[in-house]
């Protein structure tokens, strides 16, 4: 069977990442001994022995809904958030503190993958909303690229996973000092947690729940992990799936 946690696994949360599996192997009783960290995503999220996963929303109800069960949401505890939700951090170069999104019309954007609810989805639908759009797209692969990117100068500004940005902010501040945070997207529901079609999912969230009562604070601080919730696939599926960066651009090559 298949386990795995990639979604925020950075060297320094290994560890916690690590004690959380063991935890939820434990109450299961069952599952892989260690986590996988070295398959290619789609293909594990689409594997028919696929324990437990994380993916991303939009993945999960564009590509993935359908195919895999839900298991639960989790909460990280995050600024202006509801409960199981999350949000993305505008960012540009430190210098360009207070401007507004608007004044970045035209401008370059950097996002990590074009399948990204927080780095491309949540973006395109903040900028629909001021009907601006960029002048140029710079794929990156990665939310802490993307903040290379404008660090860099390669890009005028990016949108960064809202946990993603505090993490950077933890462990890599010199990167975040020469980036100024301009807004902060709408709340969508978080990245969640699935299962392979056939496995009992209340099971493996149950277990989940019970498994991070057990986990020591000092690895539930590290993932900022609060709760594990159960929200419902309608929750995702209600929310809007902006064209991909390919209309994007063949919509500024006509001009708009």
């Amino acid at each position: 069977m298949i386990a795995l946690l990639p979604m925020y696994d950075r060297p320094e949360l290994q560890p916690a990442n690590d004690a959380f599996w063991q935890a939820i192997r434990a109450e299961l009783g069952r599952g892989p001994e260690h986590l996988s960290r070295d398959l290619d995503l789609w293909q594990a999220w689409r594997a028919p022995d696929l324990l437990l996963a994380q993916t991303c929303g939009l993945p999960y109800r564009a590509r993935l809904y359908g195919d895999v069960e839900l298991v639960g949401t989790p909460d990280y505890g995050l600024p202006g958030c509801p409960e199981g939700h999350y949000n993305s951090v505008v960012v540009a170069p430190a210098d360009r503190k207070g401007a507004r999104l608007a004044e970045f019309a035209g401008s370059r954007f950097a996002y990590n993958d074009p399948v990204s609810q927080s780095g491309w989805a949540a973006a395109m639908m903040r900028m629909r909303s001021e009907d601006i759009l960029p002048g140029e797209l710079v794929e990156t692969g990665s939310h802490q690229a993307s903040a290379v990117a404008v660090a860099e100068g390669r890009a005028d500004f990016a949108t960064l996973d809202a946990l993603t940005y505090q993490m950077l902010c933890d462990y890599e501040p010199d990167l975040m000092a020469q980036l100024c945070e301009l807004e902060r997207t709408e709340p969508t529901p978080a990245l969640p947690f699935i299962t392979a079609l056939g496995e009992d999912a209340a099971a493996i969230l149950a277990a989940m729940q019970q498994a991070l009562e057990t986990l020591p604070e000092e690895h539930r601080a590290r993932l900022h992990l609060r709760k594990i919730v159960p929200l419902t696939p309608s929750d995702y599926l209600a929310i809007p799936t902006p064209p991909g960066p390919t209309l994007v651009m063949d919509r500024l090559a006509r001009g708009r």
